[in-house]
């Protein structure tokens, strides 16, 4: 089975490559972004599995689950993330995607995840999936914005210019530079780089 494990974090990227290679019968490759990981899927022969963080670079929250998903004619796309809401696995598999895999998952788990995703099956913890639903804990300066000021801020926290972040928000860049000036007023910024802080410090994203 040939497996693509995309996500930024080298730590975790070389260790998911441990576990599948270790557990036989997987060919794996590598990548550090979406772009990166779309790029390999020009070059090299087709992947029986995707494994895209959610929070990478180029992801955009499902937007780049959606994106790999149609990719050249469609391909077999799975998320991996720290972030297992409840809301986010249920979108993400109404998205069409293969699989959602926690990255709290034990090793053997997570690899027999992989290898059942490959196969042309769908999974999700069930544990997880039938567990009784918890109001989400919200964070303070999260509730002080709006979903679209939220989404401009993690642009400011990825370094984004105005130009950017419209593109990628599908805004024009005045009113982008509205939402930025707004959110810097609720949040007690006087610039990019502070409020790219206070979001950072505040565990936003």
């Amino acid at each position: 089975m040939r497996i693509l494990l995309a996500d930024d974090h080298d730590l975790l990227r070389d260790t998911l490559v441990l576990f599948l290679e270790g557990a036989g019968g997987f060919e794996t490759a590598t990548a550090a972004s979406l772009d990166e990981a779309l790029t390999l899927v020009d070059k090299q022969d087709r992947f029986d599995l995707i494994l895209l963080d959610l929070n990478m670079p180029g992801m955009n929250g499902l937007k780049g689950l959606e994106k790999a998903l149609a990719y050249k004619g469609g391909q077999r796309v799975a998320l991996i993330t720290g972030e297992a809401t409840r809301a986010i696995a249920d979108a993400a598999l109404e998205a069409g995607a293969a699989g959602f895999v926690p990255k709290t998952l034990p090793a053997k788990s997570l690899v027999n995840a992989v290898r059942f995703m490959a196969m042309g099956e769908q999974y999700a913890p069930i544990c997880f999936m039938t567990a009784e639903t918890a109001a989400e804990p919200t964070n303070p300066l999260a509730q002080k914005l709006t979903p679209r000021e939220l989404q401009v801020l993690e642009g400011l926290t990825e370094c984004k210019a105005n130009k950017e972040i419209a593109r990628d928000l599908d805004l024009s860049e005045p009113t982008v530079k509205l939402h930025v000036k707004t959110l810097y007023r609720k949040i007690g910024a006087a610039n990019r780089t502070q409020a790219a802080m206070i979001a950072r410090e505040a565990g936003l994203f």
